[in-house]
């Protein structure tokens, strides 16, 4: 029962694809889908995934729809609709059961209780099936998805700011122009955790949450690399650690442990690796367990360093101001663009109307 691919089917289509992508990063463990349902070319419903991963986008499209609608009508959907009971019952049951006459959708679920599946379990009840539709967005879409189902430790964005020509931290409280820290808020929101290091939290003393407006509470776990424990226990951060969850990963222990526990803060013991540092893959194994699946990485030349030496970034934003710097004492340059692109092998600049400030994407 293959179906032929329109013009229309592909607009549908990328319309579902805007919707997955608005939730990326929002839905835990479960991918990020967007539903459209069409009846006699017109839009009568559309779905995304629930923010923590349910209830799944077709369901919402379903049940935002009018019954009779439904009947005979064509969905569009990123990811091969769920056959499988989980946390939520199968979507195949859902489009049975209100006699939807066609689906669309992008690609295979690479979960196995699904893969494969669903087409056969439609076709059996007389529902038309398309797959691969518009498979290279999607694919694209879906490269966080995929790359979780594969490891076990969270997918990694790299961030951080740098000025015109190439020097980072200033005496200045910020580099970037107010458009794009909103950026660097945006981020904090589409990622579940926060990285940094005991010295940025020191030096910056930084909140590590989210301030864009009405978005506070989707603030990040922060996690906090601080082998010796020397943070500081006046920081923001620690002061305000039972609002939201903060743990730091040392090794060796001090007066601070209690004091520090007491304070709200979950402190996880962890070994060392042969050069004296705290073993980043342990780290980023405990983080996944604790289901943080995006991971944000906020730290400075040190830590984003290691994490590119290691290839520990699925993509990476700098953050490129406008400004030169003329007094260069409190400022270190590093121009390490060329290591970004040992790893990545794509750029893109990503905005084109954020005041003068570039914002680029590796990926």
């Amino acid at each position: 029962m293959s179906l032929k691919i329109s013009k229309s089917d592909k607009k549908f289509m990328d319309l579902a694809i805007s919707l997955a992508e608005d939730r990326v990063g929002l839905t835990g463990s479960n991918p990020s889908v967007g539903c459209v349902i069409v009846n006699k070319s017109q839009i009568i419903s559309v779905g995304q995934t629930g923010i923590g991963g349910t209830p799944h986008a077709e369901t919402v499209a379903i049940k935002s729809a009018k019954k009779e609608d439904l009947r005979g009508s064509s969905m569009y959907v990123t990811l091969e609709p769920c056959n499988h009971y989980g946390r939520t019952p199968p979507c195949t049951k859902q489009i049975i059961k209100n006699k939807i006459g066609k689906v669309f959708f992008g690609v295979n679920d690479v979960d196995i209780r699904t893969s494969g599946k669903t087409t056969k379990i439609l076709n059996n009840f007389n529902i038309k099936v398309k797959n691969n539709v518009q498979t290279k967005k999607i694919l694209n879409l879906y490269k966080s998805y995929f790359f979780l189902k594969k490891h076990d430790h969270p997918f990694v964005t790299g961030k951080i700011a740098c000025t015109k020509d190439y020097y980072i931290k200033t005496n200045r409280k910020y580099i970037s122009n107010p458009h794009s820290l909103n950026f660097s808020h945006l981020l904090r929101y589409k990622n579940q955790g926060i990285l940094v290091s005991s010295k940025t939290v020191n030096s910056d003393n930084p909140q590590l949450n989210c301030r864009l407006n009405g978005l506070i509470k989707y603030s990040p776990t922060r996690f906090v690399l601080d082998k010796n424990l020397d943070i500081s226990l006046k920081s923001k951060l620690v002061k305000n650690s039972k609002k939201i969850k903060t743990f730091i990963f040392y090794n060796k222990s001090n007066s601070k442990l209690k004091k520090l526990k007491k304070m709200g803060i979950k402190l996880v013991y962890t070994n060392l690796t042969q050069n004296n540092n705290l073993d980043l893959i342990h780290v980023l194994k405990k983080i996944k367990k604790l289901n943080v699946y995006y991971l944000l990485v906020e730290g400075g030349i040190e830590l984003t360093n290691y994490f590119i030496q290691k290839k520990l970034f699925n993509e990476f934003f700098l953050l490129k101001s406008k400004k030169n710097i003329n007094n260069k004492k409190k400022f270190i340059k590093y121009k390490f663009e060329n290591r970004i692109l040992n790893i990545f092998s794509n750029k893109e600049t990503i905005n084109t109307y954020l005041g003068e400030d570039k914002i680029i994407k590796y990926f």
